[in-house]
C-alpha cells in the first residue's frame, strides 16, 4: 500500500474519533444542563413550599393575636397543645352552629322584653334566640375520638348530647385558658355577702379566713420591703437574639410586645406560667429602638435610627411605612411619646425641635421649639399638655392646644435632661439626668414657681434611660441601662427606695425597658442579654 492511501486511512480514523468526542462532550453538557434545570425545579419548588408555609404560620398567629385582643367567636385551638378542639368531620352529624351561652351577656336588652312574664335567660329579661326540638339534639361518641376521651366523667362513658358535649368543651376550654375572661366586657363583679354575721354560720365563717379582715389591692402600698415573686420569662418561647429596647403590655393586660435590635416584634400572652407566643413579625430595613402600643390598643408604633417609622394595624394586620415627614430632615425618629388620647405621637427632632404627628393621618400636623437639643418627652393633662428636657437642664410645659411654652424652669441639679415621666393623674412627673440623679416634683407645685424636688433619688450613678410610674402612682420604677442590675422601686408616698430589690438571688443584667401591667399585678424588665424577666407584685391582684 502506498504512502498516500496509509496517511487518508489514518486521516478519516482521526476525524471520526473527534466527532465521536464531540458527540459525548455534547451529550454530558445536555446532561449537565438538565441537571441544573432540574435543580432549579427543585429550588424553585421547595421555595414555594417555604412560602405557602410561612404564610399558613403567619395567618395563624394573627388569628390567635386577633383573639388574644378581641376575643375568639369561635375558632378552637386543637388537642395536643394544651386546648379543645371542635368535633371530627366524621362526626360532624349535627347541626353546624349553636347557642353560645357565654355571650349571653353581651347581647342587648330591650325594653319589651324586660316586662315579659316569657322564658327568659339567666333571670335577666332576655328571651333564647331559638330553643332546639329534642330530635335535633345530636349525640357524640367521645369514646371513638382518642383526644376526646378527656371529656369523659366516668370510665364507661361513651356517648353524650351535643348540649352536654358543648358544655364540657367549654368546661375544658375554661381550665386550659383561664385568663380570657376580660373578653367579656358586661361581666359584673359578684357582690359581697349581704348575709350578717349574727346569722348561722356568719361568725365561723369569719373565724376560718382573714377575707374581710384584709382589704387586698386598695390598702396604701408598704415601704421598705416589697413582697413580690419571680416569675418565668415573658419571652421564654422565644428569646431575643439582641438587646431589647420595648416591652409594653396591651390594655387588657394580658397581650404583651417585645422589640429590640434583632428587628423582630413579637407578641406574647402573658399567663404567667407558659406565656405562649402569639406572633412575631420581622422588620427587615429597622433595629428597632421603641415600639408602642396606642393607648386604645387597635395600633403599634415602631421607630429606629432612621427618617421613616412603622405602623403595625392590629386590626387589619397590616404593616405600613410612614415617612419621611414631609418638610422636615430629620436622620432619626428613633425617641418618641404617644399621647393618651391616641390622638398625638411626638417624636423628637433634630437642633430642639419637637415633631408632632397625627395617629390618624400619619402626617405632620406641627412644631415646637426649644433651646438645646431635645432628649425626652411626656405628655399630661390628658394628652392636651407635653413636658420636654434637653441639653440646657431645663424642663418645658407646652400648650398643645395652642402650641406655645406655658413654664419653663431648671431642673435642679440637671446638666441634660435624659428622660421624664408622668403619673397617670399627672399629678406628679420625674425628670432623669446624665448623672443618675431623678428629681420628683409636684407638678401643680412646679408650675406655679416652686423649683425645689420633692425629693431627689440618688440611688444610681449612670446615665436614666428610663422610669414609669404604676397605675396608682404608689411605685415609681427607675432603670440604667450602663450599670449592672441598675433599676431601682421607690415607693412614691414615702420616697425611700425598696430595699430587698432586686434581691440577692435575682440578677436584671443590664436593664433597658421596664413596663407595669395596666393593674400593676405584673412587672416586666427588658435586659441587653435578649430576655424579659417577669414579676408578679402581690399586693395588687389584678393584672
Amino acid at each position: 500500500m502506498s504512502l498516500i492511501s496509509q496517511n487518508a486511512v489514518q486521516k478519516r480514523r482521526l476525524e471520526k474519533t473527534n466527532d465521536s468526542d464531540e458527540v459525548a462532550l455534547d451529550a454530558e453538557a445536555g446532561k449537565k444542563a438538565r441537571s441544573h434545570n432540574n435543580e432549579i425545579k427543585d429550588w424553585k419548588r421547595k421555595k414555594a413550599k417555604e412560602l405557602k408555609a410561612r404564610q399558613t404560620q403567619e395567618a395563624e398567629e394573627m388569628k390567635q393575636l386577633e383573639n388574644s385582643l378581641f376575643g375568639a367567636i369561635y375558632a378552637p385551638p386543637e388537642f395536643g397543645t394544651e386546648a379543645w378542639s371542635i368535633v371530627p368531620a366524621q362526626d360532624q352529624d349535627g347541626p353546624l352552629f349553636f347557642m353560645d351561652r357565654s355571650a349571653g351577656d353581651g347581647m342587648p336588652v330591650y325594653e319589651e322584653d324586660l316586662g315579659s312574664d316569657d322564658e327568659t335567660v339567666g333571670g335577666k329579661g332576655r328571651k333564647p334566640a331559638w330553643v332546639d326540638d329534642e330530635e335535633d339534639r345530636t349525640e357524640v361518641d367521645i369514646v371513638k375520638v382518642a383526644r376526646l376521651r378527656k371529656l369523659r366523667k366516668e370510665a364507661d362513658e361513651c356517648v353524650i348530647s351535643g348540649r352536654e358535649y358543648e358544655a364540657r368543651l367549654r368546661s375544658q376550654h375554661a381550665k386550659l385558658n383561664p385568663f380570657t375572661g376580660w373578653a367579656d366586657m358586661d361581666r359584673i363583679a359578684p357582690l359581697p355577702d349581704a348575709e350578717s354575721d349574727d346569722e348561722e354560720g356568719g361568725v365561723d365563717n369569719a373565724l376560718r379566713n382573714n377575707d374581710e379582715l384584709v382589704v387586698k389591692g386598695t390598702a396604701k402600698l408598704l415601704p421598705a420591703m416589697l413582697d413580690f415573686s419571680r416569675l418565668v420569662d415573658a419571652n421564654v418561647q422565644e428569646r431575643s437574639s439582641g438587646p431589647i429596647n420595648s416591652v409594653q403590655f396591651h390594655r387588657n393586660g394580658q397581650l404583651m410586645l417585645v422589640a429590640g435590635l434583632d428587628k423582630h416584634l413579637r407578641f406574647f400572652q402573658i399567663d404567667g406560667k407558659r406565656n405562649p407566643k402569639i406572633q412575631s413579625i420581622f422588620i427587615e430595613d429597622c433595629p428597632v429602638y421603641k415600639a408602642s402600643f396606642l393607648p386604645d390598643g387597635s395600633e403599634v408604633i415602631l421607630s429606629g435610627r432612621r427618617k421613616f417609622f412603622y405602623s403595625f394595624d392590629l386590626v387589619k394586620a397590616a404593616v405600613s411605612k410612614i415617612g419621611p415627614l414631609t418638610g422636615r430632615d430629620e436622620k432619626s425618629l428613633e425617641s418618641f411619646e404617644v399621647s393618651p388620647d391616641s390622638k398625638t405621637i411626638a417624636f423628637v427632632g433634630n437642633e430642639g425641635y419637637i415633631l408632632l404627628v397625627s395617629t390618624k393621618t400619619k402626617q405632620l400636623i406641627g412644631t415646637l421649639k426649644m433651646n438645646g437639643n431635645v432628649r425626652s418627652l411626656a405628655f399630661a393633662d390628658g394628652g392636651n399638655q407635653l413636658i420636654s428636657s434637653g441639653g440646657d437642664g431645663h424642663v418645658y410645659h407646652w400648650d398643645l392646644r395652642t402650641r406655645k411654652c406655658m413654664h419653663k424652669a431648671t431642673d435642679e441639679g440637671s446638666l441634660a435632661g435624659l428622660s421624664l415621666c408622668t403619673s397617670p393623674d399627672s399629678s406628679y412627673f420625674a425628670a432623669g439626668s446624665s448623672s443618675g440623679i431623678v428629681n420628683v416634683y409636684k407638678r401643680d407645685e412646679f408650675l406655679g414657681g416652686k423649683k425645689k424636688p420633692l425629693k431627689t433619688i440618688e440611688n444610681l450613678t449612670t446615665d436614666i434611660g428610663q422610669m414609669k410610674f404604676n397605675h396608682d402612682a404608689q411605685i415609681l420604677a427607675i432603670c440604667s441601662g450602663k450599670e449592672r442590675n441598675g433599676m431601682r422601686l421607690v415607693h412614691v408616698p414615702s420616697f425611700t427606695v425598696y430595699q430587698n430589690w432586686p434581691g440577692p438571688r435575682f440578677s436584671l443584667h443590664y436593664p433597658r425597658c421596664l413596663d407595669f401591667s395596666p393593674g400593676s399585678g405584673f412587672l416586666s424588665v427588658g435586659h441587653a442579654g435578649g430576655k424579659v424577666l417577669l414579676y408578679k407584685l402581690h399586693h395588687y391582684q389584678n393584672a
